[in-house]
């Protein structure tokens, strides 16, 4: 019980360490000369020689070395760190969608490590872990000041083999938790057509493109033109954007994903140490999905080029985000590889919406905030009292819908939602339990009927309009045609006056 107490005490302290930061003054800066900060090197040095010599165990320089560089990287913020060369092709395999572990982005958080989103189809997602999940111990190991390269590398190991997390979930004990390590191939992008089941018989069922973007890699740009190609021929009406626990990944795929989108405008802009040191990035001419409407998901896992692409769709005015305000990284980290295999991962700049607004510790906010929920259906599909209950009720004589003893789905699971394993559930059966992405599903129905009909206006109106003119040309024709026989009578009264006169003078 202590233990747990204590547990719970040090993960407390960091968070409530962060709030109180906010209201702490900063103070600023005092840098140093040449001269000082040649002599703090000098003690460096005396540090390491004398840890070398005095340590009561058999020193391992390298490792002493490549943790003073860590902690040197660490202490500016949570996202700079040394690669060693091991490391540093670890980074380099991910980034080209496959690596082996666990399948979970990770980060420091004052001493604890933090869950920002677990990758979809990996040992971690399936588990269970969530995004915002705390983990405290690896194979019963503490984690607390351990290094993110360190948490990295003890999860990471031979596929098949099996590692022991404990994950603290907010609101629940601590869990252990035994996963088996995999290969990650990760396939950032799966898309489907969603079914509009709220269409009448009378309307062809219209289907919504679903894109579900899992993390921004080397091959996201292409994954999702494809996809859009695909859906196109399916003739959808609107898309939905699932960017939820998506940690994030290369700028240039957040660019490629948002360009599909727009058809101009800009997408996001970085701003660097020097105040003009700025970049913006904007989209070219060509929107892949016609203008058609866009609903963009996002949750608390969605970070950094997750934020990008929503807040570029947000602020161009082109798609509605809904759901969960995002996690808040908004800093662009840059690798300086050092000429042996090793690197330097290093952050170089902030990320800014179109607006100019920085996302870094804000998040993108959703213009629509859907917080996944459980949905409980309280109301029957159909009364047991309408106008078609009474006796002899009129018939409707034009309605095909069907008799109401055939039922389908009178026969019901006896097991309750929490009982049902999900895992096992269908790709459909999912679906209707995700609360976030029905809404965002009626969202784009709603949107595409509301264009619709405002397509229909404009063409009737356009209609109407050219029916006027055809009518004032008929018109005008008409009077020019009186007109004429009215010029013609004259002239022929005119002739037949000048006959009778002529007569008369004969």
């Amino acid at each position: 019980m202590l233990k747990k107490i204590v547990l719970c005490l040090a993960l407390i302290v960091p968070l409530t360490a962060n709030g109180a930061k906010k209201n702490i003054k900063e103070e600023p800066i005092v840098h140093l000369t040449d001269e000082q900060i040649y002599e703090e090197l000098k003690k460096l040095a005396l540090v390491f020689e004398t840890a070398r010599d005095k340590f009561v165990e058999e020193a391992d320089e390298r490792k002493m070395l490549e943790g003073a560089m860590n902690g040197m990287l660490s202490a500016l913020d949570p996202h700079s760190s040394y690669l060693s060369k091991e490391d540093f092709k670890e980074f380099t395999d991910k980034s080209q969608g496959e690596f082996g572990g666990l399948g979970i982005q990770i980060t420091s958080d004052k001493g604890a490590i933090r869950v920002i989103s677990p990758i979809d189809d990996t040992p971690a997602s399936k588990a269970g872990i969530q995004a915002g999940d705390y983990i405290t111990h690896i194979d019963g190991e503490q984690v607390f000041d351990m290094t993110l390269n360190q948490a990295v590398k003890k999860m990471k190991g031979k596929p098949g083999s099996k590692v022991k997390l404990t994950v603290l979930h907010s609101g629940e004990e601590p869990k252990e938790i035994t996963l088996k390590r995999a290969i990650i191939k990760v396939k950032s992008v799966k898309f489907s057509e969603k079914s509009d089941n709220a269409a009448t018989d009378d309307e062809k069922l219209a289907k919504i493109g679903y894109v579900r973007i899992s993390d921004f890699g080397a091959t996201t740009t292409k994954e999702l033109h494809n996809a859009l190609k695909e859906l196109e021929k399916k003739k959808v009406v609107g898309y939905v954007l699932d960017l939820r626990n998506n940690p994030g990944g290369y700028l240039t795929a957040a660019i490629d994903v948002s360009n599909a989108f727009l058809d101009g405008g800009e997408i996001v802009s970085t701003r660097g140490k020097e105040k003009t040191d700025i970049e913006r990035m904007f989209a070219k001419p060509g929107d892949m999905v016609n203008g058609k409407p866009v609903v963009v998901l996002i949750n608390h896992g969605s970070a950094s080029a997750s934020e990008i692409v929503a807040g570029a769709l947000q602020d161009n005015g082109r798609g509605i985000v809904m759901g969960s305000q995002s996690f808040g990284k908004g800093s662009v980290q840059q690798q300086k590889p050092l000429g042996d295999g090793s690197a330097i991962h290093i952050t170089i700049a902030r990320y800014y919406t179109p607006s100019g607004k920085s996302i870094q510790n804000e998040g993108i906010t959703p213009d629509v905030e859907v917080l996944q929920s459980k949905l409980e259906t309280l109301e029957k599909k159909e009364s047991l009292f309408t106008e078609a209950t009474f006796k002899n009720s009129l018939k409707n004589d034009v309605s095909k819908k069907k008799d109401k003893t055939d039922k389908k789905d009178s026969k019901k699971s006896d097991k309750s939602d929490d009982e049902e394993d999900f895992l096992n559930l269908t790709d459909e059966e999912k679906d209707a339990r995700d609360y976030q992405l029905q809404r965002a599903l009626d969202m784009v129905r709603a949107l595409s009927k509301v264009g619709k009909k405002n397509l229909e206006k404009v063409d009737t109106k356009s209609e109407t309009k050219a029916d006027d003119k055809d009518d004032k040309k008929t018109e005008v024709k008409k009077e020019s045609k009186s007109e004429t026989k009215k010029d013609n009578k004259k002239t022929d009264s005119k002739k037949t006056s000048d006959t009778k006169k002529d007569s008369k003078k004969k």
